[in-house]
């Protein structure tokens, strides 16, 4: 285990939560006092995606657009012209979903440094169901030439992550869950953009992930490591993929196993099998949201229901592990 990255994660009675966009919301305030030419851009809603955090303390540097996300990106990419850097904060669907065009033709094409930072994205999001339950995010991001794309892990990872986002050329995507998380990343380890953090060693499947599934793995790499020795990597920078670690892991286990709060087309998942497809094809097994639209529901029932909780990825990793005839077949 690399407890240098990794706190207290077997305490799963006393693990805290605490949600994704909190983090950011804490990170963009702290990074306003040492970043004068920061600024940030709200789509009303200010308070449930913590972009209030930094509007309370900054209200100069702080631009309220109100419902027009369109607008908002024209606004962050002439920002952008003018000297600044520019976060603009909103849930998932509205932040990348409805303006996706003016993200690709006024901020991607000519490679402004925009960040994203949205909340709500996943499953997670609960009981605001499907038109909210971002799940198509990490897709039509990563496909667009110029753009970064991160998924922290928790709460001190997301804020991590905004800081390290400043520094970076371009566009950046930041994905953050509404529903609260545990926190078991260590507030003192480093973020580095495009190089994965293997949480735990093991030789016989690699599981990726991103986000909180991270701590259901580890969980699971414990309860079963008589039987199965599990190598956990926080996969959080989708593009630019780190794709010697994806490489060197698959050919120590020879299996890889995916899960994320995100449709399976497109997602992370697909961004390794890519990898993997091209470099070193070993037997993969993508688990996540499997190509549906979702329903309303609190945030647990319904990891519960599509298999995201810790038991149900366990059944997956299980299935997948156990299966002889698909690895013979291969």
């Amino acid at each position: 285990m690399n407890y240098k990255l990794v706190k207290n994660y077997l305490d799963e009675k006393n693990i805290k939560w605490k949600p994704m966009r909190d983090g950011s919301g804490i990170g963009m305030m702290e990074l306003g006092a040492e970043k004068a030419d920061m600024v940030v851009l709200g789509a009303d809603t200010m308070e449930s995606s913590r972009a209030h955090y930094f509007a309370e303390k900054y209200p100069e540097r702080f631009f309220q657009l109100g419902i027009t996300e369109q607008a908002m990106i024209g606004v962050a990419s002439g920002l952008s012209y003018s000297g600044k850097v520019p976060f603009a904060v909103t849930y998932a669907p509205f932040l990348i979903g409805r303006p996706w065009e003016p993200i690709r033709t006024t901020v991607a094409y000519p490679n402004r440094h925009v960040v994203f930072v949205s909340s709500h994205a996943g499953i997670s999001t609960g009981q605001d169901g499907p038109t909210h339950q971002m799940t198509e995010d990490i897709s039509i991001t990563r496909c667009l030439p110029n753009f970064t794309v991160i998924c922290p892990a928790d709460y001190e990872q997301s804020r991590l992550a905004v800081a390290a986002a400043y520094d970076l050329k371009g566009p950046v995507y930041i994905r953050n869950a509404r529903e609260a998380t545990p926190m078991f990343i260590s507030p003192n380890s480093k973020f580095e953009v495009g190089k994965a953090e293997i949480l735990r060693e093991g030789k016989d499947i690699t599981a990726l992930g991103h986000g909180f599934v991270l701590y259901w793995l580890l969980l699971i790499a414990e309860e079963l490591k008589d039987q199965i020795d599990i190598e956990v990597i926080n996969l959080h920078t989708i593009k630019p993929i780190d794709r010697e670690a994806i490489i060197k892991s698959a050919q120590k286990t020879k299996k890889v196993f995916t899960v994320e709060d995100h449709n399976i087309v497109g997602g992370m998942g697909s961004a390794v099998a890519e990898v993997l497809a091209e470099n070193y094809p070993v037997p993969l097994y993508r688990h996540g949201v499997m190509d549906i639209f979702t329903e309303s529901g609190a945030a647990r029932d319904l990891w519960k229901k599509y298999k995201l909780d810790k038991e149900g990825i366990k059944e997956k990793l299980l299935e997948f592990y156990s299966n002889k005839d698909y690895f013979d077949s291969k």
